[in-house]
């Protein structure tokens, strides 16, 4: 469970959004409604009885005391399962100033902590500074259910909701969590996707306080086993045992009963446990499930909290969640015209809140999930790792928190005394990257025959004096009928190598110590088309090309359908590529990258969905990748012995049936396998088709894992955008470089930057002279007061 508040007391600093919502959440003064029933529904049903359910039946009763408010709940008043729950200050702030009197009462029950403790092979490695406030779910329930008994809510247990309650209510709230009946009642509507994943867990509770939030690691002759554990009274504290599928069926847990289960659990952590035993209330062994819903109301019936979507423990989110979402519906029923416009409003208002950390917690389950591949990490690395795993924690907020342990895990890292991670240097093959900063390949449709010009020559000349380590062209295509666009850029004569060296030689002069490459690639049945802004994708309305691939399947029903590529036109191609690596080391580049992802010509090699060979380049992975190696073979053959090559892949398709993580990590293995020196890992674009999964440095997982798994260096790239999580990818070890393009068509100076607001000077981050004087931040008005320095009696 990972959470990033800080240690001030909650409510003291909550998040503009909740606070303001709770605020909202109380009768409104400034405009009032017009109290009809299609905007203030009277007679409310609420099914489930859980702190959501509870807290929105205490909200919309307070909000209207005429209102009748019934929750259903089908187990008995002190039922509960789980043991402890953690509350946000965000949440903490917005319940004190929706209803102070819930409030006060759990702040009279709260445990607080700072500190977080990780343990593995044997040490113990402690970060504070965290924040941490959490209480019984016993207790939850008991002051929820005392509010609502005190407002006149109707609380019904042990009493199932009765069917065609939307008939008899104005509203009904579906807060019966993630089996919802409610939601799988109506699934046609709803149409919730639900995802299982590949640990299995038991919720249990230990009778003494753990000092610290703990994870614990077991390495079993079975596998790899986990502790969570966090104190939520002053004499206990919730305990979560963790593990893969696999591991939990070899170690024989399937065919214990749970009270052998919990015994052996508390032998297996026993030190963690300080040798005592452990218990379970009503736990069972479960696989976690993520449910994302594609509508959240239908009629005058809402889904809140689990039953309307899920997040995993780890980050501590679904209590937050289904509170947050309570204050946010109420909020919305007082403001909006009608009742049908309060549900689109609360939906509108929490659903990019909660597929952030649906986002966040994707990622530290993905973490647990795949906890085996770090454990070799140097140990500081792997407390640091864990600690960044959803993305929510980071370096410059660690280092806020606990500037001791994040500079021992500098120091660890090899970081020199004040240099942030992303400026220490990285060696590919013969050449020294200063900073850990790379200018992504970015098409810039701007040539004329395949001729770069002024503009590529100021393009990529900015951005080598704006400080990154690395400045990659754009795909440059190794023939006219290679390129994507009348506008793409070659290395296919010998006019357009000299052009290339006119850039390479600005680089290299005005800008020492900053590396160029260029990556060299085929656009396959995605060429012939026009520019991106005159419509991405579409043919040309004129001069149009013949397009090839491994298979004639037209990237979109309106693209050309490709010619099936023969043996001597593979030949042929080959050719190409090296004969365009020979003028790319002419041009002095001083990297090579080849094109093997985006759904180009190679990348179409590589997939299924776009590869249906019979031949011996199709059909399985290995005849899938053997073009592919053939080109890359051929070009390392004729590059610079001394010089690296690196290889951007597609790490999944994002569709059914195409290449997949696992395939990535073989493809990976493959080209490493032949001398490439880094992977640059990307994802998608293959397949018009395609679903991509968006968020922030959402392709990173995939760059982690190939790193791990094949022990090749890495390039991550997409929703890159901060020095922040560059330094956080970097030290935690998931990734060796980080290529950023947006960021950088932002802002050239965009490495530079990051270091003069890190207050950073040194050999990874050099201004040019010309520059020096603008190596500080500009000053700006003053926005401080004076800070009170006497305190004088009366």
């Amino acid at each position: 469970m990972e959470r990033t508040v800080s240690s001030t007391p909650p409510g003291a600093r909550g998040c503009v959004e909740y606070a303001a919502t709770a605020a909202r959440a109380r009768p409104a003064t400034r405009h009032p409604q017009p109290p009809t029933k299609p905007s203030r529904p009277l007679r409310i049903a609420i099914i489930g009885g859980g702190p959501g359910g509870l807290y929105a039946a205490a909200l919309l009763k307070r909000l209207d005391p005429d209102r009748q408010v019934t929750v259903w709940e089908r187990n008995a008043p002190d039922d509960t399962f789980g043991f402890g729950v953690v509350l946000s200050d965000e949440t903490l702030g917005g319940i004190e100033h929706a209803d102070p009197q819930v409030y006060e009462a759990l702040q009279n029950h709260f445990t607080r902590w700072d500190d977080i403790d990780i343990v593995h092979r044997g040490t113990r490695h402690t970060s504070g500074g965290h924040g941490f406030a959490a209480l019984g779910r016993k207790r939850l329930l008991e002051i929820l259910h005392d509010r609502c008994r005190a407002l006149g809510v109707d609380l019904r247990f042990r009493t199932t909701a009765p069917a065609g309650l939307e008939r008899t209510h104005d509203l009904v709230i579906a807060a019966d969590g993630v089996n919802s009946t409610t939601r799988g009642t109506h699934t046609h509507v709803f149409r919730p996707h639900v995802t299982p994943h590949h640990c299995r867990y038991i919720w249990l509770a230990a009778d003494f306080p753990f000092d610290a939030f703990r994870f614990e690691i077991a390495e079993t002759e079975y596998g790899v086993m986990q502790l969570h554990g966090y104190p939520y009274a002053p004499d206990a504290s919730t305990v979560i045992i963790e593990m893969r599928e696999e591991v939990w069926r070899a170690a024989g847990f399937a065919e214990q009963d749970t009270a052998d289960s919990v015994d052996r659990c508390a032998k297996i952590f026993a030190e963690a446990l300080r040798g005592r035993p452990l218990r379970a209330d009503k736990s069972t062994w479960t696989t976690f499930r993520t449910v994302v819903s594609e509508h959240w109301s239908h009629g005058n019936t809402v889904l809140l909290g689990d039953a309307a979507h899920t997040a995993h423990f780890s980050i501590g989110s679904g209590t937050k969640l289904a509170v947050e979402d309570a204050l946010a519906l109420a909020a919305c029923l007082e403001e909006q015209p009608s009742l049908e416009a309060a549900l689109a409003a609360y939906e509108a208002e929490r659903r990019p809140v909660v597929a952030s950390t649906q986002r966040a917690a994707l990622a530290s389950l993905e973490w647990f999930e795949n906890l085996a591949l770090y454990l070799d990490q140097p140990p500081r690395q792997f407390a640091f790792n864990l600690l960044t795993r959803s993305r929510r924690v980071t370096h410059d907020n660690l280092r806020l928190r606990d500037a001791r342990f994040t500079g021992a895990v500098e120091r660890e890292f090899g970081c020199e005394p004040g240099t942030p991670p992303m400026f220490t240097p990285f060696r590919l093959r013969g050449l020294t990257l200063r900073n850990r900063v790379v200018v992504s390949p970015m098409d810039m449709y701007s040539a004329v025959d395949g001729l770069p010009g002024d503009f590529h020559l100021v393009h990529l000349g900015a951005r080598a004096l704006g400080g990154a380590g690395l400045v990659m062209t754009e795909m440059v295509c190794v023939s006219p009928e290679g390129r994507i666009t009348p506008g793409c850029t070659g290395l296919y004569d010998g006019e357009q190598a000299e052009a290339w060296k006119r850039i390479t030689d600005f680089v290299h002069t005005r800008t020492p110590g900053t590396a160029i490459g260029v990556q060299l690639g085929h656009s396959g049945r995605k060429g012939s088309t026009k520019l991106m802004w005159e419509g991405i994708d579409e043919p040309l309305a004129e001069g149009n090309w013949p397009v090839v691939a491994p298979s004639p399947i037209p990237y979109q029903p309106f693209n050309q359908t490709p010619r099936e590529l023969t043996p001597v036109q593979l030949a042929e191609i080959r050719e190409q590529f090296t004969a365009a690596a020979r003028r790319a080391d002419r041009a002095g580049f001083d990297l090579l990258e080849l094109h093997c992802a985006h759904g180009y010509l190679l990348s179409g090699f590589l997939s299924p969905l776009t590869n249906r060979r019979t031949d011996g380049y199709g059909g399985s992975l290995a005849g899938r990748l053997r073009f592919p190696l053939e080109v890359f073979d051929a070009v390392r053959e004729v590059w610079p012995r001394e010089r690296p090559m690196t290889v951007r892949i597609s790490a999944t398709d994002w569709a059914e049936g195409g290449n997949t993580a696992e395939d990535a990590v073989e493809i990976a293995r493959a080209f490493a396998a032949h001398g490439a020196d880094a992977i640059d890992v990307s994802t998608g674009q293959v397949v018009a088709e395609e679903r991509p999964e968006y968020g922030r440095s959402y392709q990173t997982p995939y760059a982690d894992r190939i790193r791990h798994e094949t022990g090749v260096p890495v390039i991550a790239v997409g929703a890159i955008s901060s020095w922040d999580d560059v330094n956080s990818l970097i030290l935690a070890g998931r990734t060796d470089l980080c290529a950023l393009a947006r960021p950088h068509l932002y802002d050239p100076h965009w490495t530079l930057h990051a270091a003069a607001e890190q207050g950073y000077e040194g050999p990874g981050a050099v201004w040019p002279d010309p520059y020096r004087a603008g190596s500080r931040r500009p000053q700006t008005g003053r926005t401080d007061a004076p800070k009170p320095r006497l305190t004088l009696g009366t």
